[in-house]
């Protein structure tokens, strides 16, 4: 954070070459650093003394970023500069710091001429709130502190300020200035809790952005639509630096100091890389991914660990890891609710986003700040975008289905083919949590899946996997004479297709599932429930689906020597035995028909 002086706790005045070389340096004493604290407390009083109640700052609220607000500035500055490995677990520790404070300030309002402070946006660090030990400068040397690192952000934070044309109120420039910082630029605000601030005072309304990429903080002040004819003395709109805030200056963890009392013995610092794995359902494409790529250093985090404990259905590999981190009471908590839930529905729907998010939210908090990339599965995705815990990371994702925002797309269409259907439209997710999405997948590394469809969309992104063939449940009697439709009665699994061509061709059909179209949704057909014989009877399996994340029965059908029949959304390309039609074409899945029963 800021550099202070431990005798007198005010910001010291020496200039950079006025710090004393290795040899001269004299080592800081416990007496001196308990002095420190007496004093900062002092000036923290003289701080509230200075604040009387009427007039503080106030705490602002934060709002979703307004749509197509135009920036009025933006500063940038890398997120990681030294790449010595001792002072891996520092950086580490910064960038979770930045990932904690954002939280209170991204999509921050401040209203024209409105106070702005620092402190009062951004609580005190500490480990309760998630604020881990990073670099903080300190008379002389770059120390370990909960909290520190967070004159990156103050600091980026003072330079778009400037350049938005804001009133500073209060600013204080570091004493030392390190190599490629905004300090060397003069561009700089040191802040230490809670008497150190960043105070200004904008000219229009505006809204903060403060995001993490995986390589960059972004701070940008974003107007308000009062502020969107503000004239150009107002605001100005040049933008800022692009700052390197790599430095070489050694810290605690690295210096070779090692008789001050602040040099930890290297085993009780933390492991300084490593990659979180945070999944949910077992897929086994996505487990002999894992298998094939999870390392050592790395950790698990799965509902359950089915596999050591011999129950559930998350057969996650989990051997050989650092560390796997269960969430029991939350699957006992979703397996409860998921019995009493409706087949089908929109509450259906809006329960199992729940539930996914609780499970993310979960993860995000036993998320260890060393892991520096993860591998998510999607239905995770959104929630941990949202909680900031992708900030500062690359990431993967396994995908399991189509983005919310293309599935969505796919029910429309269907939708107004078959506006009869009780649930194709009966639910549509929060266009908040569909943005995350976006936002999230725009942003990893890999799309990882074996569906084709979804690695269509991921282009470059995708990494395509392999189908798992199952072994053969059956060993092929002679053809059946029957059409299996392997899934339950529903629109976006093709059902309104499917029935639209047994009525042309007067076929017998086999379900695989309830009937959740209606009742009467089969009458002028001959179905009958499979009971069993789902492939045994079949002279083909038939899923025109518009929507179809897992095809595993199809899978079962190719791998018996059952010819298949799909639409392009069961994302089954290149797999032997397949026949592929596109979504919702009728008279498609007809003529595949007239060849199969030929």
């Amino acid at each position: 954070m800021v550099q202070l002086d431990e005798l007198s706790g005010r910001r010291a005045a020496r200039t950079p070459a006025a710090w004393p070389v290795e040899a001269e340096r004299v080592l800081p004493t416990r007496r001196q650093a308990a002095l420190f604290v007496g004093k900062a407390w002092c000036f923290r009083m003289q701080r509230r003394l200075r604040d009387p109640a009427g007039a503080r700052p106030r705490r602002l609220e934060r709002q979703l970023l307004v749509a197509g607000g135009r920036r009025l500035a933006v500063s940038y500055s890398a997120l990681y500069g030294s790449g010595a490995t001792a002072e891996q677990a520092l950086q580490a520790g910064k960038v979770q710091n930045l990932r904690v404070a954002t939280r209170y300030l991204h999509g921050l309002v401040i209203p024209a001429g409105e106070l702005f402070s620092f402190w009062v946006q951004v609580p005190r660090p500490t480990r309760r709130l998630g604020f881990v030990r990073g670099r903080e400068l300190r008379e002389g040397c770059v120390i370990a502190s909960v909290g520190g690192g967070l004159c990156q952000l103050s600091n980026a934070l003072y330079d778009a300020a400037l350049t938005a044309g804001c009133a500073i109120v209060e600013r204080h420039a570091h004493s030392r200035r390190l190599p490629g910082s905004m300090a060397a630029l003069g561009r700089d605000a040191t802040i230490f809790w809670n008497y150190v601030d960043l105070r200004f005072r904008p000219p229009v309304d505006c809204q903060l952005e403060v995001t993490l990429d995986r390589d960059r903080l972004t701070v940008a002040f974003r107007a308000l639509d009062a502020a969107a004819t503000a004239s150009a003395p107002a605001v100005r709109s040049a933008p800022s630096l692009d700052i390197d805030a790599g430095d070489a200056t050694g810290s605690c963890d690295s210096c070779g100091m090692t008789a001050c009392f602040r040099n930890e013995p290297a085993p009780a610092r933390l492991p300084t890389t490593g990659t979180a794995w945070l999944v949910d359902a077992w897929w086994p494409e996505h487990d002999a991914y894992l298998r094939a790529q999870a390392g050592p250093q790395d950790w698990l985090f799965t509902p359950l660990d089915s596999l050591r404990l011999g129950l559930g259905p998350y057969r996650w590999n989990s051997a050989g890891f650092a560390a796997v981190r269960q969430a029991a009471w939350l699957v006992a908590a979703r397996s409860w609710r998921s019995r009493r839930l409706a087949r089908q529905g929109a509450a259906r729907q809006r329960a199992f986003l729940e539930m996914d998010e609780a499970l993310a939210r979960h993860y995000a908090r036993g998320l260890p700040f060393a892991a520096t990339h993860l591998v998510v599965s999607q239905t995770l995705l959104p929630f941990l975008w949202r909680e900031g815990a992708l900030g500062g990371r690359s990431f993967d994702v396994l995908m399991t289905r189509l983005p919310l925002a293309a599935l969505q797309a796919t029910l429309d269409r269907a939708a107004r083919a078959w506006p009869q259907s009780p649930t194709l439209a009966d639910f549509r997710a929060d266009p908040a949590l569909l943005e995350a999405e976006r936002e999230a997948l725009a942003a990893a590394r890999r799309w990882v899946t074996p569906h084709s469809a979804i690695a269509r969309l991921a282009g470059e992104k995708a990494e395509k996997l392999g189908w798992h063939l199952p072994a053969p449940v059956l060993v092929r009697a002679p053809r059946g004479t029957s059409i299996s439709f392997p899934t339950s009665t529903l629109g976006r699994k093709g059902a309104y297709e499917l029935r639209a061509v047994a009525k042309e061709l007067d076929l017998s059909l086999l379900l695989g599932g309830p009937v959740l179209e209606g009742d009467r949704f089969w009458d002028g057909v001959q179905a009958t429930p499979a009971n069993g014989a789902l492939l045994r009877d079949a002279a083909v399996v038939v899923l025109p689906a518009w929507l179809e994340d897992q095809p595993r029965r199809l899978l079962q059908a190719a791998a018996a020597g059952v010819p298949v029949i799909a639409s392009d959304a069961c994302g089954l390309d290149g797999v032997s035995g397949v026949t592929t039609v596109a979504a919702g074409d009728v008279r498609a899945v007809c003529e595949a028909l007239g060849c199969s029963i030929a």
